[in-house]
């Protein structure tokens, strides 16, 4: 996500794969057009294209109507793990039984975020968690688009730390509907019972923050 002013109308893709031009708008991050999801006055959600170098510092640069930002500087990792939350929530998802009521919610306080369906998780269950950061994968898509042809595992090995305990790692790779979301398939650890147990991810020497990210868990 970029943040900024005077980025352009408010436009969001459509389809896949994704356009590196979206209502006027292009990013180029390290000379490479970057794929674009969103654009508005003050925030583009955008790729980083795979061909980019995974390390040391590269230019992101904002086009509207011909007429080009001043060049950032970000640094590049081959990994920095990142679990994706909404008010301190972490996108996990649910997915034991499908005849349980529980099955496809967030794993979250129940009836803490109007809209969705929340419910605390339970030791044993499986959880799909949403993550950024989590470097090569086996087989690299074509930027800009998602992995629905084939499952893409990633190469670096991954700790999932839930209330501060392992849980045994299901699936680590490329989400299939998503262009640039990793997806981790977890199971839930005897983990103290608690509305804010934090959920992280580590590898490559990388620790995602203990509070960015958080679930619910039941006492059974």
């Amino acid at each position: 996500a970029i943040f900024g002013s005077g980025f352009g109308p408010l436009a969001q893709a459509d389809s896949i794969p994704l356009a590196t031009t979206l209502a006027n708008v292009s990013v180029s991050i390290g000379g490479i057009k970057a794929p674009l999801s969103f654009v508005s006055d003050v925030q583009i959600n955008a790729e980083i294209p795979w061909e980019v170098a995974s390390t040391g510092s590269v230019n992101v640069i904002v086009t509207r109507n011909g007429t080009l930002s001043g060049a950032e500087p970000i640094a590049v990792n081959p990994v920095s793990p990142g679990v994706f939350a909404f008010n301190g929530h972490a996108l996990a998802i649910i997915a034991t039984d499908p005849t349980d009521p529980r099955y496809g919610s967030l794993a979250a306080p129940t009836g803490s975020i109007p809209g969705l369906t929340t419910f605390p998780a339970r030791a044993k269950d499986a959880l799909i968690v949403y993550a950024n950061g989590l470097g090569p994968v086996d087989s690299p898509p074509q930027t800009g688009n998602n992995s629905a042809d084939k499952l893409r595992r990633t190469t670096t090995d991954l700790t999932v730390l839930i209330g501060n305990l392992p849980s045994q790692v299901i699936f680590s790779g490329l989400s299939p509907q998503y262009v640039g979301v990793y997806q981790v398939n977890v199971f839930v650890p005897q983990a103290s019972a608690g509305n804010a147990v934090p959920l992280q991810m580590q590898l490559g020497g990388f620790t995602s923050a203990a509070s960015a990210a958080n679930i619910a868990i039941s006492a059974q």
